[in-house]
């Protein structure tokens, strides 16, 4: 249970701070409106830094379902538990965003745009294309998975740095890769704010997209399982 509430609490502050940095630059009459996408990359690589440094002691700050799955794939990870961190990471995913609507709640008041509203909750492609679309996740989740794995080696001896470069990490895929599809990478961050948008009284609010809404699911667990397999057949060269 411990574990759980750990990894509840590790994506609540993910998606707290990564969609709080969203509704800083996109909502109206904001302090941070009109910022670039290098605010909104950098917010969401030290959310991760912060949500991982605050739970992943007690269960390793998965605070992404691909992940889960992706170390469970490779042996590193018990199956037995996969269900029920994907439920705390799903529920910790829904609840963070709501905390963003209370806190911006008269800038979602404030902005007309319908799209700007839902960007701030879930993910959207620039050019919807779903084949493509997929691929684009796809690669950053495998980029994610390989980069948390290599980080956490022991032979780099990170130690509590560990949290801090992932981050980086995650920064650095936002900036690299995040142009096309707005980096999900992670079905927890993208589903659970999206029913928090579908069930929200936000003001003039749009649909939740949900014709896209599998893409920033499925994609990530896709690429999350490929990108461990990728890294342990290199270990298992070097080693």
């Amino acid at each position: 249970m411990a574990m759980y509430l750990a990894e509840f609490l590790g994506t609540l502050i993910l998606i707290l701070l990564g969609d709080g940095v969203v509704a800083n630059v996109v909502l109206k009459k904001n302090k941070g409106e009109g910022s670039d996408w290098i605010v909104i990359a950098t917010g969401w690589g030290l959310a991760v830094a912060m949500g991982v440094y605050v739970t992943g002691w007690v269960s390793g700050a998965h605070i992404n379902p691909a992940v889960t799955v992706a170390l469970a794939a490779i042996g590193d990870f018990s199956w037995d538990l996969v269900p029920g961190y994907i439920a705390a990471q799903m529920l910790g995913a829904f609840c963070g965003a709501v905390l963003v609507y209370l806190a911006y709640k008269k800038h979602f008041d404030a902005t007309e745009d319908k799209n700007s509203k839902l960007g701030v909750f879930c993910t959207a492609p620039e050019i919807r294309n779903m084949k493509w679309n997929v691929i684009t996740e796809i690669i950053g989740t495998a980029m994610l998975v390989i980069g948390v794995l290599g980080i956490g080696h022991g032979n780099n001896n990170m130690g509590a740095l560990g949290a801090l470069v992932t981050g980086f990490l995650v920064w650095s895929i936002g900036l690299s890769l995040g142009g096309p599809t707005g980096y999900a990478i992670n079905p927890a961050r993208d589903l659970g704010p999206r029913i928090a948008h579908a069930l929200l009284p936000i003001k003039d609010k749009r649909d939740s997209d949900w014709g896209y809404a599998l893409v920033p699911v499925v994609a990530p667990i896709i690429g999350g399982i490929l990108g461990g397999f990728i890294y342990k057949f290199f270990l298992n060269m070097w080693i």
